[in-house]
């Protein structure tokens, strides 16, 4: 089958059948990863095609409107996530009117029916679908028996006496407990994308940045933080990073700005990954640039001291690069 699909219609993609997980999988937490991997297990018992099924946007965002929640990945990372755990095809289906419309018994003739040909179905704990949120595991199971499918639910996973949650997980990051973050998780919390061109206005200031942009979506932290960079070296690479829409000189685009330490090269385009390791602070609006650049320079300071204390410069731009991006 391929390895991506976004629409509800079309032709069959597992002609010979698949076992479906159906989930947000935002962030892919302990929990998402325990009904994937299920999923993949009986895939491979049965031979045939793990598929996990999922929206984009998310129906939250797409009700929410004017005012929706923080995400904590972007499609892509959630796509690249999905597949590393084994999945063979990863349906992210476009959220719209039409689909908000569709019953849960429409919906699951067009796509575990006709286009997955499911042999089973798995989803977590208290899940809904369909128009008004009417379809559960118990209309899975019946309609299940009509069309040749069997529909299961894993058991809620739980960590320090709590279930794990996208919620509990977004309310740890905005708390700046990365600790708790990565546990639910699974691993560290990070941000991906491709390094783009900003405004250059870092490099201005002796701060050039690796920009990442998070699209239309709301990000799930916004402040100043310690950071390392995947992607640019053998090994992680220690930063300071800026999330938020830049207050001071006049941005409204949520930008993740990384500046990495000593570092001398080119990034533009270059796929990176930035793991938060410690909020150092909010963000501020200053009343002018030097003063952000006075800020910038604890906050440097205060990063490389957390991230490699042995190394303490004179000046916390000491030895910055001569060719970064942005």
């Amino acid at each position: 089958m391929s390895r991506l699909f976004r629409d509800v219609d079309g032709g069959p993609l597992c002609p010979d059948g698949s076992v479906v997980c159906i989930g947000a999988f935002d962030g892919l937490h302990l929990g998402h990863r325990a009904l994937v991997r299920r999923a993949v297990a009986r895939a491979r018992a049965l031979g045939v095609a793990a598929v996990a099924l999922s929206f984009e946007p998310l129906p939250r965002e797409y009700f929410a409107g004017e005012a929706p929640p923080p995400r904590l990945g972007l499609p892509r990372a959630r796509y690249e996530a999905l597949r590393e755990l084994g999945v063979d095809g990863v349906g992210l289906l476009r959220f719209d009117a039409k689909l908000s419309a569709m019953s849960a018994e429409a919906f699951i003739e067009a796509v575990l029916v006709r286009r997955l040909h499911a042999r089973e179905v798995w989803v977590g704990p208290e899940f809904r679908f369909g128009h008004r949120r009417a379809g559960d595991l118990a209309l899975l199971r019946a309609e299940g028996e009509r069309h040749g499918f069997t529909a299961h639910e894993i058991e809620p996973v739980a960590l320090e006496g709590e279930r794990v949650s996208s919620t509990r997980i977004r309310k740890a990051l905005a708390e700046g407990d990365f600790a708790l973050a990565a546990r639910l998780l699974g691993k560290p919390y990070t941000v991906s994308g491709r390094v783009v061109r900003g405004r250059q206005l870092g490099r201005t200031l002796g701060y050039p940045t690796a920009n990442l942009r998070f699209g239309d979506k709301v990000p799930a932290l916004r402040g100043i933080y310690a950071t390392w960079v995947h992607g640019v070296g053998d090994a992680p690479w220690p930063a300071v990073s800026s999330f938020g829409t830049r207050p001071t000189v006049g941005g409204i685009e949520p930008l993740l700005e990384a500046h990495l330490f000593d570092f001398d090269g080119d990034l533009y385009g270059r796929r990176i990954e930035v793991e938060f390791v410690a909020r150092l602070r909010d963000e501020e609006k200053f009343p002018d640039l030097p003063t952000l650049v006075a800020q910038m320079d604890r906050d440097a300071a205060q990063a490389r001291g957390m991230l490699i204390p042995e190394q303490e410069p004179a000046h916390p731009r000491a030895g910055f690069p001569r060719r970064a991006a942005s």
